[in-house]
């Protein structure tokens, strides 16, 4: 299988995690805690079931690393080419009943994301992108290319994390900056706003996890936007315990 291959296997397989996760919602779900006492529903633990499932039989030879597998224990070791998936980034909106929450797919080639889908099932809505190669969005009205904005003259829009909205480091590094306006949302949808064109600047300065960011920095940057670490080096994958750094997320320019 090509990149475009595997992209739209990523984006159907991100688009069949978000009807689960709907569904999930529409039926009602409880909130238990993982050792680490972040959330999880049976949301997060079906629509990984699809993905993992769906990326194994099509692509075997492509190891697969999972949130909640490795979660259970059960990690798969990475090879120069691996998925990363966080079935349900945002299970805190999403259990809060917020619609920020998003499905990640993204493909490691040695050490550096390449492809990537990031469903946003509660705006019926999935992104997709291959570095290099361009980004799009799909919806009820098509597929249609996507490409990140220069900051306009008047100032930058900022995108931030909703659990950092009162997180001193934020204020502080945002002085440096004309801002226009900051919004405060969950999920990786903040990445899909720069790479559409909606917003300028997306600084992560708490804690993440490689499945979390590799799709959505996948469509950033196919979109023509950048994420850089706090020292300017791309942020990369396959790190120990799959723990990133601080990170910055810039549309174009």
């Amino acid at each position: 299988m090509n990149d475009v291959d595997l992209l739209e296997l990523a984006a159907s397989l991100a688009e069949a995690a978000g009807r689960e996760i709907l569904a999930v919602r529409a039926g009602g779900f409880t909130v238990d805690r993982k050792e680490d006492h972040s959330p999880v529903t049976l949301a997060d633990m079906r629509a990984e079931r699809v993905i993992v499932a769906g990326l194994r039989a099509a692509a075997p030879e492509i190891p697969v690393i999972a949130e909640e597998e490795v979660a259970a224990g059960r990690q798969t070791e990475p090879g120069a080419r691996f998925w990363l998936v966080d079935p349900l980034d945002g299970t805190r909106e999403f259990a809060a009943g917020r619609d920020e929450f998003a499905v990640c797919v993204g493909l490691v080639v040695e050490g550096r994301v390449v492809l990537g889908a990031v469903g946003a099932p509660a705006q019926g809505a999935v992104y997709g992108g291959i570095v290099g190669a361009g980004a799009w969005r799909q919806d009820a009205t098509g597929r249609r290319r996507i490409a990140a904005r220069l900051p306009p003259e008047e100032g930058i829009t900022v995108y931030a994390s909703r659990h950092y909205a009162d997180d001193p480091l934020l204020a502080e590094y945002l002085a440096r900056y004309k801002v226009a306006t900051l919004t405060n949302i969950g999920s990786a949808l903040k990445f899909c706003r720069l790479a559409e064109g909606v917003a300028d600047f997306y600084p992560r300065l708490g804690r993440t996890m490689e499945w979390d960011t590799a799709a959505p920095q996948a469509v950033l940057e196919a979109a023509g936007g950048r994420v850089v670490t706090m020292d300017e080096r791309p942020l990369g994958y396959g790190k120990a315990g799959f723990e990133n750094p601080h990170f910055l997320c810039f549309g174009a320019g």
